[in-house]
């Protein structure tokens, strides 16, 4: 493999890392590297700024406890919960981090808005982003401010090229009022949601929260840009999901509009890759168009923008959740994948406008290898991290372009230890590893002997 530049963001956002970046082998044994990674076992660490024991690392890994939930935030607003997916950027020599908070009040409820509510896309709904101002040598929060507010169930994301944050909402609720599996109402909030928002890393304040309707309006997950291109490329969460794209009419103006798309295995219809699916599998892919993005039957069934790829022929994946950008190609991961329901990681390589090839190159034999994987990014020396969200002990794992898997890190959170991992990003300069504890929700800034390892 030829050395290639890792373009996954502009270099004013987190991952823009130089690297190798070769495409990961067909799972083989053994299913743990080596060292876990050259790092060696883990052990319980306390934090750096406050003493508390959280997380296991290996020796010699130092790591900070950020923006718990309730903190009081520099704007005066107390940090909001379920922290979620992130990304780092660089800003006039700042080290900035966008954090997404997943709150979900399943119903419209006055007061449910954080942050300045003149901005707020919805006042009746809880979900946003936060913004961290990090000191890069000392891992301290310098000042902090809700980014975006009044929307909904702000799951993952991710960064764009131009130096924005996308944030997604993991819901369709919307202005009716709906009963879900257990009979609950749901629904009633002033504004429709299941869109996208964007952030802009450089905002010292509450962005205007416009949604982007041409994305679609689905049970959003995250998004990756080909740097090349433009294009963002978008996971839904569902049991039965859909791999979608969107084409904008012009690179990095999301806005003004472009055609988005769902991901069909050629010659092969409405095909099923959830179970029964080898590692080291390869399929050709083309691509189906979504006529109606913004479809009105989305409040009241979430699968309606899915429903439409999939009479065209589209593909079915389990529960699609991270996804990112490295070595011109997108890893994703199926949380469910898999014959034991364990968890799947793909890469889909585009090959110019119209193809591309998608390949499955791992899927969990066992939950001790790794629990339903979650939001992941690509280290900068060209490896995954991936989080888990899993059933018992939660860890974030590597994975080495080999199809090794590892323990990186294990929560250790006292009442806690079983709360899933999110939001795993680097810092622009590769040195600090920023993750989510989701619940209670604390974000971690990790540092330490990288090379050491593959990571």
């Amino acid at each position: 493999m030829n050395r290639r530049t890792f373009l996954g963001t502009s270099p004013l956002v987190v991952g823009a890392a130089m690297g190798t970046f070769a495409a990961l082998d067909p799972f083989r044994a053994p299913h743990h590297a080596a060292e876990n990674g050259g790092y060696g076992p883990l052990r319980p660490a306390r934090t750096k700024n406050t003493g508390e024991a959280l997380l296991a690392l290996p020796e010699g890994f130092e790591y900070n406890a950020l923006g718990k939930t309730g903190d009081r935030m520099s704007d005066g607003t107390p940090t909001p919960p379920a922290h979620d997916g992130m990304a780092a950027f660089m800003v006039n020599g700042e080290l900035r981090v966008i954090r997404n908070h997943e709150v979900n009040n399943g119903k419209g409820r006055e007061g449910a808005v954080f942050g300045n509510i003149s901005h707020a896309y919805d006042a009746m709904a809880g979900g946003g982003t936060t913004t961290l101002i990090i000191d890069p040598k000392t891992r301290e929060l310098r000042r902090d401010f809700a980014s975006l507010n009044g929307t909904l169930n702000n799951c993952a994301g991710g960064p764009t090229p131009w130096g924005t944050w996308i944030s997604c909402e993991e819901t369709t609720l919307g202005v009716s009022e709906v009963r879900d599996a257990q009979g609950r109402a749901r629904g009633g909030f002033a504004q429709k949601h299941g869109y996208c928002f964007e952030v802009a890393a450089a905002a010292n304040g509450t962005t205007k929260a416009v949604p982007l309707p041409h994305l679609g309006r689905f049970v959003h997950e995250a998004i990756a840009v080909d740097p090349r291109s433009g294009m963002v490329y978008l996971t839904e969460d569902r049991g039965e999901a859909g791999l979608y794209r969107f084409i904008p009419r012009r690179k990095g103006r999301l806005a003004e509009g472009g055609t988005l798309q769902m991901l069909a295995v050629a010659d092969r219809t409405q095909f099923d890759l959830r179970r029964g699916q080898k590692a080291g599998a390869v399929y050709p892919v083309r691509w189906v168009a979504i006529n109606e993005p913004d479809t009105p039957d989305a409040e009241r069934s979430d699968s309606a923008v899915y429903k439409q790829g999939f009479a065209l022929g589209a593909a079915t994946f389990a529960r699609l959740e991270g996804i990112w950008y490295g070595g011109d190609s997108f890893f994703f991961t199926a949380t469910s994948g898999g014959d034991k329901r364990l968890g799947q990681v793909w890469q889909y390589t585009p090959q110019g406008a119209d193809k591309g090839t998608l390949k499955l190159i791992f899927e969990s034999p066992a939950e001790s290898v790794l629990d339903m994987p979650d939001n992941l990014c690509v280290s900068p020396r060209g490896h995954l991290v991936i989080c888990e969200d899993g059933r018992n002990e939660q860890f974030v794992r590597g994975m080495t372009r080999q199809g090794e898997v590892f323990d990186f890190a294990r929560n250790i959170i006292p009442g806690y230890e079983e709360k899933e991992f999110a939001g795993a990003t680097f810092s622009p300069d590769g040195q600090t590893l920023f993750v989510n504890a989701q619940t209670p929700g604390i974000t971690f800034a990790i540092w330490g002997p990288w090379k050491k390892g593959v990571l």
